[in-house]
């Protein structure tokens, strides 16, 4: 099982997009550090809106733009600093993926030209309170999908 942190200044960004993007999904590209054995760290996502209701595209040239800049500022330290996945909004429903994001993340992973050993998706939301919640999900190239360990570090 993998587990996947989120520290306070990405959970900010997060926030930032879900209340602006109200009702409708909006998501991005993760990118993260490798921190220990099956452990990640969030440390850069992008923002995109331009979902609907019920559905989120993400725009491909504005996610390689953003991996390239931050491949370029962690050094090309790809065993440290890689891309680790997509994340959307579910502001609606459940936090869980749906069929589509299943399709979605396996199309992903078993894309040899992506190269991906393992993507990660995470969904989230907010919730009554205001507070942001959320899901993660792994996804292996033999069509394995295992629920994995989200964690929100430190104060919003």
């Amino acid at each position: 099982m993998i587990t996947v942190n989120v520290p306070s200044d990405v959970q900010h960004t997060l926030v930032t997009a879900l209340q602006d993007a109200g009702t409708n999904e909006c998501g991005g590209v993760l990118m993260g550090e490798h921190v220990g054995h099956n452990h990640f760290a969030v440390r850069h996502l992008t923002v995109q809106g331009g979902g609907r209701f019920a559905s989120f595209v993400r725009g491909t040239r504005s996610a390689l733009r953003a991996l390239g800049q931050f491949f370029k500022q962690s050094g090309h330290d790809y065993t440290r600093f890689n891309y680790l996945g997509e994340w959307h909004s579910h502001p609606s429903f459940s936090v869980q993926p749906s069929g589509t994001d299943h399709r979605s993340m396996l199309d992903i992973v078993t894309n040899p030209k992506v190269g991906a050993t393992f993507v990660v998706l995470l969904i989230f939301k907010l919730g009554r309170n205001g507070r942001l919640e959320g899901s993660a999900h792994t996804y292996l190239p033999d069509g394995t999908v295992t629920a994995s360990t989200l964690v929100f570090e430190g104060p919003l």
